[in-house]
């Protein structure tokens, strides 16, 4: 299965030095995606030295493999939140999400950046007479809340629906073409960007102080950790937030078969819908959907699923494109921006956009340059991960933490679909004890073996592999790993142990020589 995203595919930018030797600048962003870069755009062009430091490429982790919907009219968010936060929370939620809309818009025209912005309705619709209720009373809320927002009992879409929120005043844009954008222009503006500069520690001196894999070094006076996971978490936000994965879909389809608006209901295991430009005057239909936690293996069937759902409802018969998107929802389901913890002086954060990252990294990027600023917003409250509400937050948090319990003893104790690594056919991975450790060992095409620790550097669950993207996932927080052990999403900051195989492929002894233990990120075992 061939894995690639249209907004890389389309947009594929220009390289950015790796970091090497010493910086000083005012404020360092570590982090590269749309919450990072917004923060970076809008600290330079207020005046002050940025540094953003991205452990890949910049725009091109979980913003380059979003669905990319600039809306405030977030599934079924209104409802819940008037009924546990109250209904100027819910009044402060819509005012920071459409302010971050209409932003992104104003950004575009001033720098004359061609991101194929698209006006367009936004839908959370049902096809159960159930949902339709709870659909009902989305429309409600969040037309208290200030949005445009009304009840239909039909859509454009080519299939019934028992009922729907619209909410006017949404759009659609290309994520990479937005930011790379940002870049020409904040680079311009003398903004310093580092890609594959992977940071590891955070000293929160004066000033505060960021060391790289490489030994590289930025001191700045503030520093805004926006890695989409906190690859530091002084503050335990790890407890408080649970990680998702989604699959997308992409195919062309006639451009008199576009729906015209963007969709999603909670039915199905998610189904988000919303299309893009294409060649010849056609659009591609891009759905997402069949969110399942990391590690939790199945993926090819998952995306199997996804796509006879396309083509049923819009007869979408050849699939372009294939990717994969992370989220993060925290226990009350509001982003975590602000203070990095109860002590931090100098240090932000920006996370838990539980699905919407498009505009929850744009507000975030407002917020934050406005509190680094001394300044303030209405909703800046709303957001703070300093929060804590024990009655909206308990449930979720014992639920949370007793499903890392599970995976971190039973994953320990449970058996892989395989038994020996004689088993794995071409392209297949497992977990196996072999020599009495856990060994995530995968076999390539060629049948050569590659075996590594399955035990994940973050906090020491064990990783399972997904099978369409050909990864090792921790279910607990959501690392991801390459087959050869490298991270490729925090977040852990080091990889997992290489190990050497026997002549029969059978996984051995540690082949690193160097490299931390297996449990903790070098962040926490350098305190």
């Amino acid at each position: 299965m061939t894995m690639h995203s249209f907004w890389l595919e389309t947009a594929p930018g220009r390289p950015y030095p790796v970091l090497a030797g010493n910086v000083e600048v005012d404020v360092a962003v570590v982090g590269g995606g749309i919450a990072g870069l917004s923060t970076a755009w809008e600290l330079t062009r207020a005046g002050r030295s940025v540094a953003v430091l991205e452990a890949d490429r910049v725009a091109a982790g979980v913003t380059g493999h979003t669905t990319a919907k600039l809306s405030s009219l977030h599934t079924l968010v209104y409802a819940r939140l008037s009924s546990s936060a109250g209904a100027e929370a819910a009044r402060l939620y819509a005012r920071s999400q459409q302010e971050a809309a209409e932003h992104v818009a104003r950004t575009a025209a001033e720098l004359g950046v061609d991101c194929d912005l698209e006006p367009v309705p936004a839908f959370t619709y049902a096809e159960s007479d159930e949902t339709a209720e709870k659909v009902r009373a989305e429309a409600e809320a969040a037309r208290e809340a200030g949005l445009t927002a009304s009840f239909v009992t039909g859509s454009p879409l080519p299939f019934p629906v028992a009922g729907a929120v619209r909410v006017e005043g949404q759009a659609q844009f290309h994520p990479r073409k937005y930011l790379l954008g940002l870049l020409e222009a904040m680079t311009a503006r003398g903004a310093l960007v580092y890609e594959r500069s992977r940071v590891v520690k955070l000293d929160e001196g004066t000033p505060c102080r960021l060391t790289t894999a490489d030994g590289a070094t930025v001191t700045a006076r503030d520093v805004v950790v926006a890695t989409h996971y906190p690859v530091f978490d002084r503050a335990l936000l790890f407890a408080r937030m649970e990680v998702h994965r989604e699959l997308v879909v992409a195919a062309p389809i006639p451009a008199e078969r576009d729906p015209g608006g963007m969709f999603i209901t909670t039915e199905q295991g998610i189904r988000s819908v919303r299309t893009a430009p294409y060649d010849d005057g056609r659009r591609l239909l891009i759905v997402t959907g069949e969110s399942f936690k990391p590690g939790s293996g199945g993926a090819g069937e998952r995306f199997a699923r996804l796509e006879a759902w396309a083509a049923e409802r819009f007869g979408a018969d050849r699939i372009a494109y294939r990717w994969a998107a992370q989220d993060n929802d925290t226990t009350d389901r509001l982003p975590f921006v602000g203070p990095l913890h109860p002590g931090a002086r100098h240090a932000y954060v920006a996370t838990g956009f539980g699905g919407w990252g498009m505009s929850n990294g744009v507000m975030s990027g407002l917020l934050l340059a406005a509190l680094i600023g001394g300044e303030d917003r209405p909703w800046s409250g709303l957001y703070d991960p300093r929060r804590l509400h024990p009655l909206r937050e308990a449930g979720p948090m014992l639920k949370l933490q007793a499903s890392v319990a599970r995976h971190f003893v039973g994953d320990r104790l449970g058996s892989g679909p395989v038994g020996t690594v004689a088993d794995l056919g071409p392209g297949q991975g497992a977990v196996l004890k072999v020599g009495g450790q856990r060994s995530a060992v995968y076999r390539d095409e060629s049948g050569e073996i590659h075996a590594v620790s399955a035990v994940c550097t973050h906090l020491g669950c064990i990783v399972g592999f997904n099978d369409a993207e050909r990864t090792w996932e921790c279910p607990c927080h959501g690392s991801r790993f390459d087959v050869d052990g490298s991270v490729l999403q925090g977040p852990a900051v080091d990889p997992l142990r290489r190990l050497s195989a026997d002549a029969d492929g059978e996984p051995g002894a540690d082949e690193s020589a160097a490299g931390p233990a297996d449990t903790g990120n070098r962040e926490q075992s350098e305190g």
